[in-house]
């Protein structure tokens, strides 16, 4: 398919760590428009919120992976999550080390792509999509 992609994610564990899910929203551009054109939400079992994070960037990588994607701008709320893919803070912990790693391997597999924290009130598809399969 091609074309330019905005990928939404969020992570979500009540507990921290405790029950957790996945969300994501995909969305195509279209004429400047934003089309959305695929979505997850998962329960994941117990994690803490920031492995819930990561495991919502992998699933909605892997996801858009599927629309081969000119360019992705992958959006997060989590500040963390996205300093951390952009190289700007460390990964100490060995759980999230895997993860991270796993994320940068499918991000460095696009031709194009840009990270993008965003306000909570920006996320609010994805932030819902994670609730969701919690409530389930």
């Amino acid at each position: 398919m091609g074309g330019r992609f905005l990928l939404y994610t969020d992570g979500a564990s009540r507990g921290n760590p405790g029950p957790a899910a996945i969300g994501a929203a995909l969305y195509r551009m279209d004429n400047g428009k934003r089309v959305l054109v695929d979505q997850v939400s998962d329960a994941i079992g117990i994690a803490t919120n920031n492995v819930a994070e990561y495991k919502a960037v992998i699933a909605g990588l892997k996801t858009a992976m599927a629309f081969e994607p000119d360019e992705l701008v992958l959006r997060a709320d989590s500040q963390l999550l996205i300093r951390q893919l952009e190289g700007r803070y460390r990964v100490k912990n060995p759980t999230l080390q895997d993860l991270f790693s796993k994320a940068k391997t499918l991000l460095r597999a696009l031709p194009s792509y840009r990270l993008e924290h965003v306000p909570r009130e920006e996320n609010v598809v994805a932030d819902a999509l994670a609730n969701a399969a919690l409530d389930l």
